[in-house]
This record gives structure tokens, sequence and C-alpha cells, in this order.
């Protein structure tokens, strides 16, 4: 399914900035867009704001949930809503059948759709949002240290721990700025494509020796890559940014002990571009979608 198909019913319930501008594209689209738990935000006029989930999913064609779909246990995600909701509250309101789109699906909520026989599907879990992310990912990391740093990323030595989707837009993206990139990976395959990229490859498991190299260093990898044998050859002045999902990669605790600078940047695709960000979350709303209708 495509952005200008037919006209469809989608009910978009909790979350942030992103979900409000995700009301307005699908708008712009000819869709039609029923709201809830949006109500400190500002929507288009052709969105109807609904009293009720049962009244935003009936007869939806698509329901789209936020990303986290839960910060607190079993609450859904929804800082723009004057009152909160639990899951079991939210997926009970829905028909059973209907189709269901929210991102980082924990368990529990997996179990709870199962029992209401909704058709929930993770779009944090796709592989074409994995990649559209890692661009505005990629970019913000780069603000941060822009932001954060007295030099210019022209002419800095960075480390990029990890090649994988986020590892190679970053470290592409750092390369064009005139950084001196390395890139630490552990597979033969991962290194070969460091090189053939004409950045410096590193074993991620030996970096240790290397760390007093750089001026900041970047970490991708959700596990424990920065431990304080790392973390003590980091140089003072140097900065360290955490991009890697909870509990991220690096010892807090140590380098806290250690005076280590460090930042830990989550969720940036909705932090510095939520526009950009609601569009990837869309797309591959639609790709489920036209999927499910196949």
């Amino acid at each position: 399914m495509q952005a200008g198909s037919a006209s469809k019913t989608f009910a978009v319930i909790g979350g942030d900035s992103r979900q409000a501008r995700m009301c307005a594209l699908l708008c712009q689209s000819g869709h039609r867009v029923r709201a809830f738990a949006l109500d400190r935000c500002a929507l288009p006029a052709q969105a109807q704001r609904s009293e009720s989930v049962r009244d935003a999913c009936q007869k939806a064609d698509c329901v789209i949930l936020p990303m986290p779909l839960s910060r607190d246990s079993g609450m859904l995600n929804a800082p723009l809503s004057s009152q909160a909701a639990a899951l079991s509250e939210v997926f009970s309101e829905m028909e059973p059948g209907t189709l269901v789109c929210a991102g980082a699906v924990t368990e529990e909520a997996e179990r709870l759709a199962q029992k209401q026989q909704l058709r929930l599907f993770d779009y944090l879990r796709r592989e074409e949002l994995a990649v559209a992310n890692a661009v505005p990912t990629a970019e913000g990391a780069i603000q941060i240290a822009m932001e954060e740093l007295p030099i210019t990323i022209s002419g800095s030595r960075c480390l990029v721990i990890g090649c994988g989707r986020i590892g190679k837009a970053l470290s592409a993206r750092l390369r064009a700025l005139g950084a001196a990139v390395s890139v630490s990976a552990r597979k033969a395959r991962d290194l070969a494509y460091i090189r053939a990229m004409g950045n410096t490859a590193l074993h991620t498991a030996a970096l240790e020796p290397e760390m007093a190299e750089f001026d900041v260093i970047f970490n991708t990898v959700p596990a424990s890559v920065l431990e304080k044998p790392q973390l003590r050859r980091v140089r003072p002045d140097a900065l360290v940014i955490d991009l890697a999902s909870l509990p991220g990669g690096v010892d807090m605790e140590g380098a806290g002990e250690l005076g280590v600078r460090v930042i830990r940047a989550l969720s940036l695709p909705g932090k510095v571009a939520p526009l950009s960000s609601a569009r990837i979350v869309l797309d591959t709303v639609y790709n489920i979608m036209e999927e499910e209708m196949k």
C-alpha cells in the first residue's frame, strides 16, 4: 500500500510529536484519521479527536500505536495525553481481528493483544525502518558532538564502535565532514568492509590500547564494550556518545568514577527529526498493511 492509494481509516493513539505529525501526513494523503490520547498537541483540522479508544478504532483499517508502546510497566506511552491508560484497557477496547502497529512491543503487550485476538505488528523490528532510522540517528549523534566538543568534526579523530546499520551511516557522514574515522567490529567480513570504505579497522575486543587516540567515541553496540579497562584510556577532554539501546554499552558507574564524559543518546530520530521519523514509521506501516492485504 502506498500513501496515494485508496483512502483508509486510521486510528492514531498515544505517543509523542511523531504520532501527531503522522496524523498530518495521513490527512495530507487523503486518509481518514481518528486520534486519541493526543489532546495536548495541535492536529490537522481533518483529524477527528475521539473520546475513547473504542470510538477511535471503530472500523479502522489500522491502529497506529507509539514507539515505544509503553514507557511504564503496563501503561500506554502517551506523554501528550491528560490521562493515563493501561495497555490492557486500550487493547480491550479494540475489536478482535483489528490490525495494530506499534513500536518496541513487549512480551506482556503481545500476550494482551493475543488474548484480545488482535493482529499486532512491531514496526521497530522491521528492517526497512531500522535502515531508514540509521540516518537521523547518525545525524543526531553528529549534532551532539558538534554542540559538545570545542573542536570541529573536520580534523577530529573519531571512533565508531560497531559496523551495523547505524555504524555504517555514522562513519560515512563523519568521513564526509573531514574526520579521521576508525570503526571497530568483531567479524572478519565487517573489518574488510570498514577497510574497503577507507576507514581504519579495529577489533572491538582489542580497543583498550587505542582509546587515548580519539576526540570522540560513538558506541552503537547494545552490549558491554566500554568497561573500566577501556575507559581508563579515554582522554579527559574526549567525549563518549552511547547510541545503543538500554542498558547501553558503557559502564556508566565506572565512567563516573573515572571522570569520563558520557552522553547517553537514545531515541534520536524522534528528538532531532520528528517529521522524518514519522514518515519512516508511516512508510513501514503502509508496507505492513500491503503485506496483510495480499
